[in-house]
């Protein structure tokens, strides 16, 4: 998992993927250097004297989009690493040089992992891990992520780009296999902002990537060409789990959906994997055998 927010000495940096490099929050790396509780009145002093001054690092800054404090995307001054090192010279703080040398490490963290993939499924597992997800979970939850990555390739390939038209397929999906959409999901699990997969019990997630599995292979052969089509694939898709979910359902006498998250509830790391084994085997490869 790529973090858009790291953290230094307790204090978060928001930071975006661009131009095959990370840019960071100017305003989140000013804030923690000056100590300023105005950061971004900091931000625009110290702009304006470096623009006074002739210094060519701030028209290197970009306005790339980040999550502000209200949970919107908005357009934040950000420079790459380089442009950061120049801002830190321009700022009288003890912590420029520990700041440096953390983010000299930080910031080769997308470059390794482009290089070697299997660093960024080592680090999610070990964040997985230290919040006390069982390894079962875990396992799902990545190839949950694989197999959502084969799905987002294949809308690529077929022109889908936009973050707007994701979310639109992906809650048809959702509604066919659950008879909910992600926010209607997340309310149903008392979640916010947070990640609603990370809060699926094992049976919900071994759903979810039934639907969206289901949908890959939906897309790759019929090639559908037009928004209206690829929304009735990803209904097909979804309802394929749906089905299986609902006989699971039948069988057992009991709802897959479930309220229980990861917020307060260790309940659900213990949920069995009979249930699973009856209906669904993956292999070490991470295909998915439906067993009905």
């Amino acid at each position: 998992m790529i973090k858009k927010v790291i953290i230094f000495e307790n204090k978060r940096i928001r930071r975006v993927w661009y131009n095959e490099d990370w840019y960071y929050s100017v305003v989140d790396v000013v804030g923690i250097l000056s100590g300023s509780i105005d950061s971004p009145s900091y931000w625009r002093k110290l702009k304006q004297r470096l623009i006074e001054e002739g210094n060519e690092t701030v028209t290197k800054c970009h306005g790339l989009k980040m999550e502000a404090e209200d949970g919107k995307n908005r357009l934040t001054d950000s420079l790459n690493k380089e442009g950061i090192f120049r801002i830190i010279q321009s700022i009288p703080s003890k912590k420029a040089e520990p700041f440096k040398l953390w983010l000299a490490k930080v910031g080769s963290e997308r470059i390794d992992e482009i290089e070697n993939p299997e660093l960024a499924q080592e680090r999610m597992k070990n964040l997985y891990e230290k919040k006390g997800y069982s390894k079962s979970w875990i396992d799902k939850r990545l190839r949950g992520i694989a197999v959502r990555q084969d799905l987002t390739d294949e809308w690529k390939k077929r022109g889908i780009n936009e973050q707007s038209d994701f979310s639109i397929l992906t809650a048809e999906i959702s509604k066919a296999t659950f008879g909910l959409y992600p926010n209607e999901y997340k309310k149903l699990k008392q979640l916010d902002r947070e990640n609603l997969r990370d809060h699926m019990t094992d049976l919900e997630l071994i759903f979810s990537m039934l639907g969206e599995a289901s949908t890959t292979e939906i897309e790759r052969v019929q090639d559908p060409k037009s928004f209206e089509e690829h929304k009735i694939a990803s209904l097909k898709g979804g309802k394929i789990a749906g089905d299986a979910r609902i006989k699971l359902e039948e069988e057992n006498k009991e709802s897959i959906i479930s309220k229980k998250n990861y917020l307060s509830n260790e309940e659900m790391r213990a949920t069995s994997d009979k249930s699973l084994e009856r209906i669904f085997t993956i292999n070490k490869k991470g295909n998915i055998k439906i067993g009905l």
